[in-house]
């Protein structure tokens, strides 16, 4: 019946389609990442297929790892919050904003002064207006700090 369909030169054609096959779909070669030479071995493989095409199989497998590396580089440079009033300045200079236009969020020009020199903590009030107007995220607003000695 297959010959019927396809005619009889498929079982001569079968070889060189099974290999164009293979060929097209290799298969990868992706383990976990344990160790810092499995990590230095991904790193280097990522450079190697770094400007593969999307859909290839070494698009597909620079997608898998990069996923793999980002999880043994998350598990392992682990990456802590920022203190809370340099990202509320951080954030201040991208938005082009002075202590003015944040004293028009969180309340009066000296209490924005106090905030921004350590010598205020953040109220829970203060950190939802920075939230909602500056996009901080909140888990950075509630980080804890010290307070600077007054003069």
């Amino acid at each position: 019946m297959i010959i019927k369909w396809f005619g009889s030169g498929l079982l001569e054609r079968t070889p060189n389609m099974i290999r164009l096959t293979l060929m097209k779909f290799r298969t990868m070669t992706i383990k976990p990442i344990k160790t810092k030479k499995d990590y230095q071995n991904a790193l280097e493989r990522l450079e190697t297929i770094f400007n593969a095409e999307k859909g290839s199989s070494e698009g597909d497998e620079l997608l898998v790892l990069g996923i793999l590396i980002e999880k043994y580089e998350n598990e392992h440079f682990p990456v802590g919050f920022p203190d809370p009033i340099e990202a509320i300045k951080f954030r201040m200079e991208q938005m082009g904003y002075n202590q003015t236009d944040l004293a028009k969020v969180i309340g009066l020009k000296s209490r924005v002064s106090e905030i921004l020199s350590k010598k205020r903590k953040l109220t829970i009030e203060m950190i939802r207006l920075l939230h909602d107007n500056l996009k901080i995220p909140t888990d950075v607003l509630i980080q804890a700090y010290k307070l600077t000695k007054s003069n």
